[in-house]
């Protein structure tokens, strides 16, 4: 790896990872619960209900 950079997707997934042995799963799962709050009132003001409606239909196709 030395001598090239990584890929959006490498750094994403090697941050991720430190953060995972650095403060272990519960901060994740702190985190997710205060961003399904915090985000989705942001979300919902600017996109709207049927923004949840579409990405939910959406989220059960592959």
């Amino acid at each position: 790896m030395a001598g090239r950079k990584l890929t959006r997707s490498e750094a994403g997934r090697k941050g991720g990872q430190t953060t995972l042995q650095r403060y272990g799963t519960e901060f994740y799962q702190r985190i997710g619960q205060i961003g399904g709050k915090k985000g989705g009132k942001t979300t919902k003001e600017r996109y709207g209900t049927k923004f949840y409606q579409e990405i939910g239909r959406k989220g059960g196709k592959k």
